[in-house]
């Protein structure tokens, strides 16, 4: 499907990634219906949706976990609420659904799967993986990867292939250049350009392109503030109604734009100009230490408050701060440094707290945004880490 000049890792994550979406793609049945024609029925804890709309064969499906949660946030059922019922009280559950969607009438789009696997009597013909707006536009996770990989392998950049996956949320590939790099900040650590792409098929997320770096001695992921989004739902009501009215041609051509604009921004970012442009921020943040009297604790007490962190969250930031302190090339006793501390942030979402079940596969990409957030905070949010008293 793509060129060898996109460089597989040993343990062929492109590869997998590839298998998975051309799967995926092969199984996808997408229709929009009226939810005064769906009934809802949960059996041994799986809610199924039969749809009977007008000029449409009967089409039954069983929900995965993602689409049952939308279905419930669209009743504005509690989801706590909602998953005990199907445990518990299916009768209950299928009863309030019922009257909801039949009392409050709407267009829906369900996103399906065939599903081969079986289930209860003719129920397991279709998996239903989303339950969304009909006025959800499909930009779908190969449309995104022939956007953008082309021009990733014309680029100079010799782009390796960190990690990727697929969950029932969202799609990510993470890559890193095999010749941008540069020195990074004073843990002695060389840094190379990198890039994440992200899509969701599902409602999870626009299709986005953000710029990252790589710190290479523990492959920890910083994403940087440039990045570009492109929402799936349309911006305002004026253009949900010219959407809904639209051709097929005139939606293909839409996302032809989409198309062309992914790819000249991921060109964008595969250039050494721009990763100088935040190399020279990271060497910067190596300037900026913590006081005299402020414990790394402490600071990273406040790192959590700043950045909006559970207490297990920031438990886990100490955990990455006494990992890069470890590093080789970290002299010991040297001041810690927004940089080292941006280094304690991104290393939560590394391969070894992925292997260890720390962290769910969907939150890497937030906490590699965590970093980029660190290392651009204002003056006077550092200052309030770099002076932080023990509680």
């Amino acid at each position: 499907m793509y060129s060898k000049e996109l460089l597989e890792n040993r343990h062929g994550d492109f590869r997998t990634l590839l298998a998975n979406i051309q799967d995926q793609e092969a199984r996808k049945v997408d229709f929009v219906a009226d939810t005064g024609g769906l009934n809802f029925n949960t059996i041994r804890g799986n809610t199924f949706v039969n749809s009977e709309q007008t000029g449409m064969a009967t089409v039954s499906s069983r929900c995965n976990d993602v689409a049952f949660g939308q279905i419930l946030a669209k009743a504005d059922i509690d989801s706590r609420t909602g998953r005990r019922l199907q445990e518990g009280y299916p009768d209950v559950l299928d009863l309030a659904l019922n009257r909801i969607y039949s009392s409050e009438r709407k267009q829906v789009m369900l996103r399906t799967f065939d599903d081969p696997s079986g289930g209860p009597d003719h129920l397991s013909h279709r998996e239903l993986r989303a339950f969304l707006s009909d006025k959800y536009k499909r930009f779908d996770n190969v449309d995104i990867l022939q956007a953008v990989v082309p021009a990733l392998m014309e680029s100079d950049a010799r782009w390796q292939i960190v990690n990727s996956t697929v969950t029932d949320k969202r799609m990510t590939l993470r890559l890193k250049s095999a010749e941008i790099t540069g020195s990074g900040a004073n843990v002695g650590d060389l840094m190379a350009l990198g890039m994440n792409i992200n899509n969701s098929e599902t409602g999870h997320g626009s299709a986005a392109i953000a710029k990252m770096f790589w710190t290479l001695a523990c492959l920890n992921g910083m994403q940087t503030t440039q990045k570009h989004r492109s929402a799936h739902l349309t911006s305002s009501q004026a253009d949900t109604e010219v959407w809904s009215v639209l051709t097929q041609e005139a939606k293909d051509a839409d996302n032809s734009a989409l198309s062309m604009k992914l790819r000249d921004v991921a060109a964008n970012y595969s250039s050494r100009e721009s990763f100088e442009q935040t190399l020279a921020a990271f060497r910067a943040a190596a300037g900026d230490t913590l006081t005299d009297g402020t414990t790394p604790q402490a600071a990273v007490d406040q790192v959590g408050r700043v950045l909006q962190l559970t207490k297990k969250e920031t438990a886990s930031v100490l955990d990455g701060l006494f990992s890069t302190m470890s590093q080789p090339g970290y002299n010991a006793g040297e001041p810690v440094s927004r940089a080292t501390l941006v280094n304690a942030v991104t290393a939560v979402a590394n391969d070894a707290a992925l292997r260890a079940n720390k962290i769910d596969a969907d939150d890497v990409g937030e906490w590699e945004r965590r970093g980029g957030r660190l290392l651009d905070l204002p003056a006077s949010q550092w200052t309030s880490i770099a002076t932080a008293q023990a509680a």
